[in-house]
């Protein structure tokens, strides 16, 4: 398969690192005095969710989870599963659950009311980027870095095809439409 080289790009390094010293000011802020256990979304939420904790001025515990809905599309297969599972119990604690991309928020939807069933004390969504259909979404995201317009973006740990993941920054795809 040959990949396109990223395009436009949408989100500089430095506005993420801006971004992402803010985010871990508001989530410290929130959450200062309680445990906290971050959910880092692998892959994509990896440099988001180890940059993000380690702006954050509170002690954090972490876990990850892989969920499937691309393969290597760069649209959604609309079937969610979970491909590799948290390693704790989340029963009565604070989960701030990291995201590197709320697209359609079919994703979101099934691991809120996966982990709602866990019984956590408090459960709450932090993504990176937003796109326009994240905004129709039941439960919004309590923190949220950047809202995109409806394109495929690579960059910052997001992929395509595992491709492009290593990117300091944000780009648009390619010519490849909304995802």
């Amino acid at each position: 398969m040959s990949n396109p080289a990223p395009g436009e790009v949408l989100v500089s390094r430095e506005q993420i690192q801006d971004r992402v010293a803010e985010l871990a000011a508001e989530v410290s802020a929130d959450y200062a005095g309680r445990d906290l256990l971050v959910i880092a979304i692998l892959k994509g939420a990896v440099f988001f969710t180890a940059d993000l904790v380690r702006e954050m001025s509170i002690p954090t515990e972490f876990d990850f989870m892989a969920v499937s809905s691309y393969g290597s599309a760069t649209h959604s297969s609309g079937v969610v599963r979970i491909t590799k599972d948290l390693d704790v119990s989340i029963e009565g604690r604070h989960v701030l659950l990291v995201e590197d991309v709320i697209d359609s928020g079919r994703t979101l939807r099934y691991l809120m009311r996966n982990l709602a069933a866990r019984e956590p004390a408090s459960l709450e969504v932090c993504t990176l980027l937003a796109k326009p259909a994240a905004e129709r979404l039941e439960h919004v995201a309590r923190y949220v870095g950047f809202q995109l317009p409806d394109v495929f973006v690579v960059g910052y740990g997001l992929d395509v095809a595992e491709r492009h993941r290593e990117l300091p920054y944000i780009a648009a795809y390619g010519d490849a439409e909304g995802s």
